[in-house]
């Protein structure tokens, strides 16, 4: 049997791979309904603000991108569990072009629900750290 840290690895490396390849549905499936985004400078966001702005992403010319979560801790407490870690992420604009890289930290905090580990809230830290050619 798997243990939860493992199930929750899983989660994260999941998204990671949904996101380089624009699967909204995907990444979709591992966000509870009730998730909460927390981004400097901008508006807090419900799982249908951040639907509608990664269908808007992976639609048409939609920038590339690839990333790198290196998960610093995880901790379980029942159906709950946080997690920490610094998340590299580098937006490549379409046809090529100059990337851009933002790096930081991340605190977020899954729910079980029907036995699967979901993201419900999520503060993000990311600051631009260099260009890229």
């Amino acid at each position: 049997m798997r243990s939860d840290e493992d199930l929750i690895r899983e989660v994260v490396s999941n998204w990671m791979e949904a996101t380089k390849t624009h699967d909204v549905q995907g990444i979709l499936r591992l966000i509870t309904d009730d998730a909460v985004f927390l981004v400097p400078g901008t508006q807090v966001m419900r799982k249908s603000d951040f639907a509608a702005a990664a269908r808007s992403q992976a639609s048409g010319k939609a920038p590339t991108f690839d990333g790198k979560s290196e998960i610093q801790e995880i901790q379980v407490s029942g159906d709950w569990a946080f997690m920490w870690s610094k998340l590299t992420v580098v937006s490549t604009p379409p046809g090529g072009g100059k990337s851009t890289t933002r790096s930081g930290h991340t605190l977020t905090v899954f729910h079980r629900e029907g036995g699967r580990w979901l993201l419900a809230r999520d503060a993000n830290l990311l600051a631009p750290v260099g260009n890229e050619g």
